[in-house]
């Protein structure tokens, strides 16, 4: 089994397991798959960052001339970290604190998404002691119903996201009065893991209606930020391609002045990245059979979490009969799973790679049981780069400090 032009058994003997591999080419792919579909429109393409932060993937993004979606001070470090510019960055999230606002003030961001009244005031607060004008668009809920899973459903009215439809044009007015404030955009995201157009569609459409009377009262906006939440494929999904999911949403705003902003994450980093684990013990029972791994919820928790579903592939094909594993890893949990009632033919010490993990896999890890977290490379056709090392045992408690004795 290669990714790339090498092979993951070469890759797992070189850099140990488990350990995340993601492919640069798919990345890159799945990058200009949206610029090819904006066309000749005027159009960012900003990655949100929180799929995958490493700073190897946000390099390849940078250098591709990418913007950043970021919902923390410590996505906006990264992205500096890596090459990206400030001026490409849009700051999402309901909780920017007032360290946070002051750092993206001083790094010069494209624009703030506010999520609340509360936030407006203290942005245009800051901006005042340090003498600097916050770019800012209003993050609207247009209370549209995604078809996802609850847990990562952002648009309607009970989600914490955004300003209600409803309080907008005074909360613009407000802001239009504000003297450190300058109103650049309109922003929404209604979710993620989204497989058709229609409710993207729908949320745009409220969000037009608002522009426009923005415009009548003299408030004319220069981008409108649709978000992301283009799906992909786990198992059996059919998401549309790109260019067939964005062709509605770039018709809607045809003729229009002012620029499109898209703000993808799993769509561009999803697929471009697999899980290598290794099966430390096959236990037989009664009622189930375990595959026992070394890779666990603490490095992949979307199967606890979501009941998310990761295709698992034996990396060397065996010809015997498959037997039905579940896949588990070490951790003291039921939840501890990574896949369940899957057919493979295995012997114990053999790799399994567990696809579609390049979003919300590592960026969302833990050291839960003290576990160090898994090493990530990034495959270059023949060559592997590693862009970040295994943790340490030490590196686990290196900010600890025991009680002094006695």
């Amino acid at each position: 089994m290669m990714l790339e032009g090498l092979a993951l058994a070469d890759i797992a003997a070189r850099f140990g397991t488990p350990v995340y591999v993601y492919s640069r080419a798919a990345l890159i792919a799945a990058f200009e798959a949206y610029r090819r579909a904006s066309g000749g429109r005027q159009a960012s393409v900003c990655y949100a960052v929180k799929a995958n932060s490493n700073l190897g993937v946000l390099s390849a993004f940078a250098a591709l001339g990418a913007g950043f979606d970021i919902v923390s001070g410590g996505e906006l470090a990264r992205v500096l970290a890596a090459g990206g510019r400030a001026d490409r960055v849009v700051f999402s999230g309901t909780g920017k604190s007032r360290d946070e606002m002051r750092q993206a003030l001083l790094a010069g961001i494209r624009c703030f998404n506010v999520e609340s009244a509360g936030e407006l005031e203290r942005l245009d607060e800051l901006a005042a002691v340090l003498g600097v004008i916050a770019p800012i668009a209003l993050r609207v809920n247009p209370d549209v119903d995604p078809q996802t899973h609850p847990y990562i459903s952002t648009g309607l009215k009970h989600n914490k996201f955004g300003v209600a439809s409803d309080d907008a044009l005074a909360l613009y007015r407000r802001a239009a009065a504000l003297p450190h404030l300058r109103i650049r955009g309109i922003a929404c995201h209604i979710g993620s893991q989204l497989l058709n157009a229609a409710p993207a569609v729908e949320a745009a459409g409220k969000l037009l209606v608002l522009v426009d009377l923005l415009a009548a009262e003299g408030i004319h906006l220069e981008h409108i930020d649709l978000g992301g939440g283009l799906g992909i494929r786990y198992r059996d999904e059919t998401p549309p391609a790109v260019a067939a999911y964005l062709a509605p949403l770039l018709a809607l705003f045809e003729g229009r002045p002012e620029e499109l902003c898209f703000e993808p994450g799993r769509s561009l980093v999803g697929n471009a990245g697999l899980l290598l684990t290794r099966i430390e013990y096959l236990k037989p029972g009664e009622g189930k059979h375990f595959a026992i791994v070394d890779a666990a919820m603490n490095d992949l928790i979307r199967p606890a979490l979501y009941d998310g579903w990761h295709g698992v592939v034996p990396v060397l094909a065996r010809t015997g009969p498959p037997r039905r594993y579940d896949v588990v890893g070490p951790i003291c949990e039921s939840g501890d799973f990574l896949a369940r009632d899957r057919d493979m033919a295995v012997e114990e010490g053999d790799l399994l790679a567990l696809l579609s993990a390049g979003a919300y896999g590592m960026s969302m890890s833990s050291n839960y049981n003290s576990r160090p977290r898994a090493a990530e490379l990034i495959v270059d056709g023949d060559e592997v780069h590693l862009v970040r090392e295994r943790e340490t045992l030490e590196s686990l408690y290196a900010l600890e400090r025991p009680l002094p004795l006695g």
